[in-house]
């Protein structure tokens, strides 16, 4: 069996049958799909040609990726999808509309978290304790606020971050304990290597003693997923640095996708991983989080 824990549904130009079609074709059993909720003073323009026409908003900015969406979705297919979902915890009561998307839809994953607010502001804490008590696992977005200019050093600030740094993550993961949280995106695996770079996707050999593998041997509710171009250019920096890390970890890793496509299974068999490593990253950790109907 293979479960993709991180996937979207009417986006990049594909509705939710498009979508089966593509996990049919790279033998995909069954997807997690995330919202990934956009507040009106968030908005990206240059995302707009990717989302839902429907979800645009009259005030010319785009809703994301919705939990009206993904409802839809599972109601096509039935079988095929587990749903997440992520209010925004600035707005409203976060932890109780998470409980009611729970209760009321069967969600069962709290993501993809994607704000610009830190992960240990308290409102974060408290949706992230909701959904501990829940025993729904947090996928988390990682970009960082500051990134130093390659030619000068000076930090420069970044306008589309999603939850601070490596050290707010981890003061989340301090604060959390109950809570499991799926770390992704290039904030988060960048860290894989101690020569942390300026760039968001970090090229060269990977170096020891990256705050990413620490942060795993400290925590055990941290784990991470394998999607998008983030953890594949993370991994193909070094090669047998990464067999030996989702060998050591192989309770800790998600397969992942965020977009269409057979690259992450391309790289998985460059890595040549053992049996038990690939059959855990494939779907045996995924089950162990969330255990399928």
């Amino acid at each position: 069996m293979k479960i993709d824990t991180h996937q979207h549904v009417f986006w990049q130009g594909r509705d939710d049958a498009g979508l089966i079609r593509d996990m049919d074709e790279h033998g995909v059993d069954v997807a997690w799909l995330l919202t990934w909720e956009i507040p009106p003073d968030h908005d990206i323009v240059r995302h707009h040609g990717l989302l839902n026409p429907l979800r645009f908003r009259a005030n010319g900015t785009h809703a994301g990726v919705v939990l009206e969406d993904l409802l839809i979705a599972r109601d096509h297919f039935p079988d095929r999808f587990l749903l997440g979902y992520c209010p925004d915890p600035c707005l409203g009561d976060a932890p109780g509309l998470l409980e009611a998307a729970h209760r009321m839809h069967g969600v069962t994953v709290c993501g993809e978290w994607k704000y610009r607010v830190l992960f240990d502001d308290p409102r974060c804490l408290n949706l992230f304790r909701k959904a501990g008590e829940l025993a729904m696992p947090v996928v988390l977005h990682l970009d960082v606020p500051y990134r130093p200019d390659s030619t000068t050093g000076e930090l420069v600030y970044d306008p589309f971050w999603y939850g601070g740094t490596i050290q707010n993550l981890e003061r989340a993961l301090v604060a959390c304990p109950h809570t499991i949280f799926v770390g992704h995106a290039p904030g988060f695996w960048r860290e894989i290597s101690s020569d942390v770079q300026s760039a968001i996707y970090p090229e060269g050999p990977i170096q020891a003693g990256g705050e990413m593998l620490r942060l795993l041997e400290t925590y055990p509710n941290l784990y991470a997923d394998l999607s998008a171009g983030s953890a594949l250019c993370a991994l193909r920096r070094d090669l047998m640095f990464s067999r030996d890390l989702l060998e050591r970890h192989k309770d800790r890793f998600l397969y992942g996708r965020d977009t269409y496509g057979g690259e992450l299974d391309t790289l998985l068999g460059e890595l040549d991983l053992s049996a038990e490593a690939m059959s855990s990253i494939e779907s045996g950790n995924a089950r162990r989080l969330i255990s399928l109907p």
